[in-house]
This record gives structure tokens, C-alpha cells and sequence, in this order.
């Protein structure tokens, strides 16, 4: 007798990490150099005293249950800092914010609270799509599968800055669309979408009535003098008051160089906030009161989130000319990656890449068909590679040239 499973973990594809690890079996890092990994995007910068200072006075909290919504003064802090970050009317605490463990927790959660499997069944349309940006967050595609619907991956299009091109979806997917995410600032590339971009998005939205969910754990790294838009942002200029089918997920993770702590926020429209709620009091996703304490002095304060920034700036100015040399590649709008084109110069695959700069130098970096799928004849990762510039600048600085060096070695 077979053990009972949902069938739907079947779907599931090993995780990018998984797959480089299989990649690099039966290799033997050249032992001159001291590793490096550009491959995990987990930051590396000091968390700010004033968090760890909070946490620790509060490690009371520890002995009280804590509640699904979270405290009135977390809410609020979330509250105040969208409408100062935004520069938008804040949000209502108690109907329109929902603290959350981290936004990877809440992105999964969120397509099993919204999907409804039997919606297409009725009018004989097939499973109900999630519309995933490719390349993409693989949580997108597992909450897709693990919620009973099927992804649907719209093309990165270099001539939109990789921002994923809509404009190629046909009709007969949209109808079936309940659910699409969008990673902006993008995860691997970069790109920031534009208010015309959320313009589209929304009058989608509006004709063929799916939820949005806007994944914004990068929006405070950047590297120009204006902060990427937001979703909430580009819904109140075009007059989307009440935020419709919108839902924006953000993290302190990288703003706040706490991953560890797993806290961020889910905020718009109250009533799908409302159900999600619902929801996760049955999932028992209840932020620790100890936790809460430490975000809400996370998110009352803003320089530390300015200094981070700034050592961001250092970083990529230095390293992005060294790469620039021997790669296809070129300062993002935001978030802490470089998505660079391997076979600029010389013909060779991303894998093939990944593989000889482990093997010659000792550098980890993360092929980028492994973040992608093959969708609509291409793997728009193939050929690239994504380098996540979260260690100090010295390491990064000593990775970049490495990756120099062996790239000139193929070169030759």
C-alpha cells in the first residue's frame, strides 16, 4: 500500500541551491583560494544594534502566546512607515496590514488562501493559472503547484530592462488567471517596474478579476537618487484608493540585514487580508511578541537603513567596472544582484561557467538557468548568471576579480 501523499509534491523541482550542489559533485575547488560564494542572496551586513538591543528586552515575550495579527503598535509601525516611505495615506492597522513571518511564508501562504480550484472547473477552463515573471522566486511556482493551480511563466524581456513582457499572454490564460506575482525590484534582475507598467497591470487585474501579489522584499536597495515605486504607490496615483486585488508583501530581511528574524508585513486590500487572516490563524502563523518588539524598532527607524544602502553603493560602484570588463553586464535599479551575460566574449553556457570558476577559483555563483524554466521555447536565464553582492566589499571586490581572471583564462 502506498503512502498517502498530496500528489501535487510530485510537481515540485529541486531548489536552485540543490541543483547547483548537484552541479558541482566530484569537484575539487582549487584549495590556493579561500572560498567565496556570490550564489545564496543572503545579507551579510551587521545587523544594527538598536534590533538586537530591542529583542533582548523584550525576551519576556517568550512566555505569552502571541496572536495572528500581531500587536497594535507593530501594525501602526508598518502603517507609518509605508505612508512616509511611499509618500501615500497610511494604511488602515487593523484592516489593511498583516504582520507575517518573513515574506517567503506569506508569499506561499497567500496562493493557498486565494486560489479557488473549483472557479474554472465550472465554465470547463482547466486549472486555475498563476501567472510567475521568468526568471522567478521558485516560491512562486511550489505555491502555485501546492494550491492546486498551474504556473505560467511570462518572459524576462531585455528590451523592458528584464522586466517580465505580459503583452504575449494570451486571452485564454488570462481567463484563467486567479493569482500573479510580481518581483519588483526583480529578483534575479533587477528592474523596477514603471507606473505605465502597474497601469497595465492593474487594468488586467480589473478585466479579468485575478489578485496581485507584489513581492517588494528589495524595494531599499538602490543605487540611484530616486527610491523604486511601489505598488501601493502606483495604485494611488492611477486613483486605486482602496487597493483592489492588490496585496504588497515586504521583509526586513534585506532592509534591515535580519534574516533570521523572519518578519515582514502583507498590506492592501482588506478584504483579502481579511480571509488571509483567517487563514493563517489556522496555519499558526503567529509572529513571536519577542520578534515583534525588535521589528517595530526595525521599522521606526530609517538610517540604518541608509548606511546599509550606502555600503550597497560602495559595493557595486567598485565591482560592477571589474566585471564589466569581461561580461555582459551593468548596474541594476535595485536589489543586491548583478545579472550578467557569460558568453559575451567567449562561447560558453552558464553551467559550464559556474562549474570552471568553482573548480579554477573557488567562487560560487549561481547559473541562471536554475532560476528560470523553459517557457515559450527559451530558458531566459540560460547563458547568465546572477551574483549576489552581500558579503563585505573586500570578499566581493576579491571575487570579482577572480571572475576576471578566469574569464580572461577562457578568453586566451
Amino acid at each position: 500500500m502506498n503512502f498517502p501523499v498530496n500528489p501535487n509534491l510530485e510537481k515540485l523541482q529541486a531548489y536552485p541551491f540543490e541543483k547547483l550542489r548537484q552541479l558541482f559533485a566530484g569537484i575539487t575547488p582549487n584549495p590556493s583560494y579561500k572560498p567565496i560564494s556570490l550564489g545564496l542572496g543572503e545579507p551579510k551586513h551587521a545587523t544594527p544594534q538598536l534590533i538586537k538591543d530591542a529583542l533582548v528586552a523584550n525576551l519576556n515575550g517568550l512566555a505569552n502566546y502571541p496572536s495572528t495579527n500581531g500587536s497594535d503598535n507593530l501594525r501602526a509601525s508598518i502603517s507609518n512607515w509605508l505612508a512616509k516611505r511611499y509618500a501615500i495615506p497610511a494604511l488602515d492597522p487593523m484592516t489593511q496590514i498583516l504582520p507575517v513571518n518573513g515574506s517567503r511564508e506569506a508569499l506561499f501562504s497567500l496562493a493557498q488562501a486565494v486560489i479557488n480550484p473549483q472557479q474554472n472547473a465550472l465554465g470547463n477552463l482547466g486549472k486555475p493559472i498563476v501567472m510567475c515573471p521568468n526568471p522567478f522566486y521558485q516560491i512562486y511556482e511550489g505555491a502555485a503547484y501546492l494550491a492546486g493551480a498551474e504556473p505560467y511563466f511570462a518572459n524576462a524581456n531585455p528590451a523592458k530592462n528584464f522586466a517580465p513582457d505580459f503583452s504575449q499572454v494570451p486571452d485564454s490564460i488570462w481567463q484563467r488567471t486567479q493569482l500573479l506575482y510580481v518581483c519588483s525590484p526583480g529578483n534575479p534582475t533587477g528592474a523596477v517596474l514603471t507606473l505605465d507598467d502597474w497601469e497595465e497591470l492593474f487594468e488586467l487585474s480589473n478585466r479579468y478579476n485575478f489578485v496581485i501579489a507584489a513581492d517588494e522584499c528589495y524595494s531599499e536597495i538602490y543605487f540611484g537618487d530616486t527610491a523604486p515605486l511601489g505598488s501601493l504607490a502606483a495604485a494611488r496615483a492611477l486613483g486605486r484608493n482602496d487597493y483592489p486585488r492588490l496585496i504588497t508583501l515586504s521583509s526586513l530581511s534585506k532592509r534591515s540585514n535580519v534574516p533570521g528574524m523572519r518578519s515582514g508585513f502583507v498590506a492592501g486590500d482588506a478584504k483579502i487580508i481579511k480571509q488571509f487572516l483567517l487563514y493563517r490563524t489556522y496555519h499558526g502563523g503567529a509572529m513571536s511578541p519577542s520578534i515583534q518588539a525588535a521589528s517595530i524598532a526595525a521599522w521606526n527607524d530609517e538610517q540604518h537603513v541608509i548606511d546599509n544602502r550606502a555600503l550597497y553603493i560602495k559595493k557595486f560602484s567598485q565591482v560592477t567596472p571589474v566585471l564589466q570588463e569581461v561580461l555582459d553586464v551593468a548596474l541594476p535599479d535595485a536589489a543586491f544582484y548583478l545579472w550578467a551575460r557569460v558568453d559575451k566574449y567567449i562561447q560558453i553556457s552558464d553551467t559550464e561557467f559556474a562549474q570552471g570558476l568553482y573548480r579554477d577559483y573557488n567562487v560560487t555563483v549561481l547559473p541562471g538557468s536554475f532560476l528560470a524554466r523553459e517557457a515559450h521555447g527559451i530558458n531566459p536565464g540560460s547563458r547568465r548568471i546572477r551574483m549576489a553582492l552581500v558579503a563585505e566589499v573586500e570578499e566581493c571586490m576579491e571575487a570579482a576579480q577572480r571572475i576576471a581572471s578566469f574569464t580572461k583564462q577562457l578568453m586566451n
